[in-house]
């Protein structure tokens, strides 16, 4: 059996159903990964106004901390 031979017999062997129903699991997982990282994203949504009292009196016992000049510097 010679080399051309047997990658035509690899090749013909290669060959079989469908490649996209093949690959159909990396986009499920690819769907549940980014359901998850939806959710972990969502968790987070509205945590500043949760702890406002907190920022307020932060704000009222550090207010003579702020130094006002202008433009940021």
């Amino acid at each position: 059996m010679t080399i051309a031979t047997l990658l035509a017999a690899v090749a013909e062997e290669g060959e079989h159903g469908n490649v996209a129903l093949e690959t159909v699991g990396y986009g499920i997982v690819a769907v549940i990964v980014f359901a998850a990282l939806a959710l972990v994203t969502a968790s987070y949504r509205n945590v500043a106004n949760r702890h406002a009292h907190k920022a307020d009196a932060y704000a009222k016992a550090h207010a003579d901390d702020v130094q006002h000049s202008g433009h940021g510097h």
